[in-house]
């Protein structure tokens, strides 16, 4: 399973300078004027995982594949966004196509980058950017909304459900307050929520773009973000695009080197991905054999035959069984043969539910 994240902001808080470090393309022209991403530009990254080389090494894999992660760059928006000001209307269809939305926040002074409202106030920026999603939101609710409610008065049942769980979120946006904090009674009310393809009820996660020198430790404006992200339940990092932009071609000895010297342990495409991973309840199970050894993702509380489905349908249609060895002890007993004479290599059934770090050999039948 790929997942898909949308970078936003406003124009010129290092969005695109943010997108090319982590692809590490060119693929975003970064420039220093409003609306210099027009066009969505898409990059997909691998995500990195130690585990992954383990695993290899101990099996001699002829190729590591890595899961894939998907970063979408969307064009800067401005105030009035959700009446079509800007390129209000393509941001705002460029957002509901995403998983989760990564909103990068200008943390840093510096005179040569104009910001569009000539002040330096993430949270100012982040409110922005929120207000123009929750009017999309509550103009799209106010229609749907009451033709719902009339239908159920009419005995339909589907517009019963729609009424009341897109009603809550309707209150919550006159409130000011996002849909994701809706809170579905059922599994059929969170099929109609999640098929309404609200904006604001995607997961957030903050990004706070800081000068090289508070790359370890932050400053003042990230405090700001971490205490609103706190404040919500939601999740922030710290980077800086100026760094991973240096890090772009560096071998993997200089690049530790280098942020070491930066009182840094880990790249900001590594932070922001673990963060990812958390927004979006994701775990990690890997297939290994002397071919290749690969990771692969499901959702946290996805069953072995979701797992096998990942890599190929007919896998799970005719799912059997699924031969499951823990990570740890996989490593710790050297290899699938060391594991199963240890009587760790498990057989598990249908109900099986897939735990992150799981080395899996599916057996099936169609």
């Amino acid at each position: 399973m790929g997942f898909r994240c949308g970078i936003v902001g406003l124009p010129n808080v290092g969005k695109s300078t943010l997108f090319n470090a982590l692809t590490e393309t060119q693929a975003a022209q970064a420039a220093n004027y409003p609306f210099c991403t027009i066009e969505p530009n898409v990059g997909q990254v691998g995500v990195p995982d130690p585990r992954l080389d383990q695993l290899a090494a101990i099996a001699s894999s002829q190729k590591i594949i890595p899961t894939q992660l998907g970063f979408v760059d969307i064009a800067g928006l401005v105030r009035g966004a959700s009446k079509g000001e800007g390129l209000g209307n393509q941001f705002l269809g460029n957002i509901r196509e995403v998983d989760a939305i990564v909103h990068v926040l200008r943390c840093f002074e510096n005179v040569d980058i104009q910001h569009v409202d000539n002040k330096i106030d993430p949270i100012s920026d982040a409110e922005t950017v929120e207000t123009e999603l929750m009017l999309s939101d509550l103009e799209s609710l106010e229609k749907r909304v009451p033709a719902a409610q009339k239908k159920a008065t009419q005995g339909d049942k589907e517009a019963r459900i729609t009424a009341a769980v897109l009603g809550q979120a309707l209150d919550l946006l006159r409130e000011g307050k996002p849909a994701r904090l809706t809170k579905p009674k059922d599994e059929e009310e969170a099929r109609v929520f999640k098929q309404a393809q609200l904006l604001t009820a995607k997961p957030v996660l903050y990004v706070c773009n800081v000068e090289e020198e508070a790359a370890a430790t932050g400053n003042a404006f990230s405090e700001r973000v971490f205490a609103k992200a706190k404040a919500e339940g939601a999740q922030a990092v710290i980077v800086s695009a100026a760094i991973e932009s240096e890090l772009v071609g560096m071998d993997p000895e200089e690049r530790m080197v280098f942020l070491e010297e930066l009182g840094l342990h880990e790249t900001g495409l590594a932070r922001i991905i673990r963060s990812g991973y958390e927004l979006l309840h994701l775990l990690t199970f890997f297939t290994v054999g002397p071919k290749e050894a690969r990771a692969w993702t499901v959702h946290k509380g996805d069953k072995a035959p979701d797992a096998a489905g990942e890599i190929h349908s007919d896998m799970q249609r005719g799912f059997i069984r699924a031969e499951t060895i823990a990570f740890d002890d996989y490593v710790a007993l050297k290899g699938e043969n060391g594991a199963k004479d240890a009587g760790k290599l498990r057989q598990e059934g249908k109900e099986y539910v897939v735990q992150d770090g799981d080395v899996l050999h599916f057996k099936f039948n169609v």
